[in-house]
């Protein structure tokens, strides 16, 4: 999500700017569902080519996209790609929300789970490759996999345990857990939708779609023998934020569960568990991606805000 407050006047100007032509929206949208090279983009708009560049030279100013030198059949070329799912614009003062809350945020590796179900496709790697067999779930305990950057199953879930560090006489106000993950397609497929679902202390906190497995560009964060391979590279952020009123997704309503249906005084610890249903309607299985692996640079983070 890109984040844009009353006090950065340039960036809201330039974002403004950014989207207020039609050709620039559809350009987005073209990118919704591929990277193309400048070329294809002019090409697929019925646009010149000069056109094309001018459009996406603003485009890349607000940071909305990015671009990138590939290899070509003669010499190189640009390709494009969309920086961010959403963007969430605060008009009021920032200072008007602030509280004396106060919080503590912990990192949980991703291979550091205390349970989980796993069926192929399915596996796990670091950047110096494979850590287990493919399609081998049984191994799926191996010590190796406290050094995963990447795990991924096409069904069944990953569950942790993180400590709740409150004082005893705070009481929490709210709970955000963010991760970098997708669905998990055969190779990689961007239209391949898979149902995932939260769980916090065995509650049911809402379920979110991911649109498909991306492999189409490396990862920002993979290395070289990584990205030439057909596998997937990586995800989208997302962050589920529980609070006295709601479940959010990326400040979106998600459910009506709040934080006292956590009953978080009756725990030491968060049990967080994310997965594919069995009766889900699209069962894409899910890619979980580490600090050091796709495009964002952090495990599991968990953020309790208390007061």
């Amino acid at each position: 999500m890109y984040e844009l407050t009353i006090k950065k006047p340039g960036e809201l100007q330039k974002m403004a700017r950014a989207l207020s032509s039609k050709v620039r929206l559809d350009i987005i949208n073209l990118l919704n569902t591929k990277n193309v090279n400048i070329h294809e983009l002019a090409e697929s708009l019925k646009i010149p080519v000069s056109t094309a560049a001018s459009h996406i030279k603003v485009l890349e100013e607000s940071g909305l996209i990015l671009t990138e030198l590939r290899p070509a059949v003669r010499g190189s070329m640009r390709v494009c790609t969309r920086n961010f799912d959403d963007i969430h614009i605060q008009l009021n003062d920032p200072k008007d929300h602030l509280t004396d809350f106060e919080s503590v945020e912990i990192e949980m590796p991703i291979g550091q789970y205390v349970d989980y179900e796993a069926a192929p496709t399915c596996g796990m790697a670091n950047h110096e490759g494979l850590l287990i067999p493919e399609d081998q779930p049984g191994y799926f305990y191996s010590p190796n996999r406290t050094n995963a950057q990447l795990i991924w199953t096409r069904k069944g879930y990953f569950e942790y345990k993180l400590p709740l560090v409150v004082p005893h006489d705070k009481m929490v106000e709210s709970l955000e857990l963010s991760l970098e993950l997708c669905s998990e397609a055969p190779n990689f497929d961007p239209n391949w939708p898979s149902d995932i679902t939260v769980w916090l202390n065995s509650v049911d906190i809402g379920t979110w779609t991911s649109p498909g497995d991306f492999g189409d560009r490396p990862g920002k964060l993979n290395p070289k023998s990584w990205a030439d391979t057909v596998y997937t590279q990586y995800g989208t952020l997302k962050t589920w934020k529980v609070t006295r009123e709601k479940t959010a997704i990326d400040a979106f309503y998600l459910s009506d569960v709040t934080i006292d249906d956590l009953h978080l005084k009756d725990h030491d610890f968060l049990s967080f568990k994310i997965g594919i249903k069995d009766d889900a309607l699209h069962k894409g299985g899910i890619n979980l991606f580490g600090k050091d692996f796709g495009d964002h640079p952090q495990d599991i983070k968990l953020k309790v805000n208390f007061s």
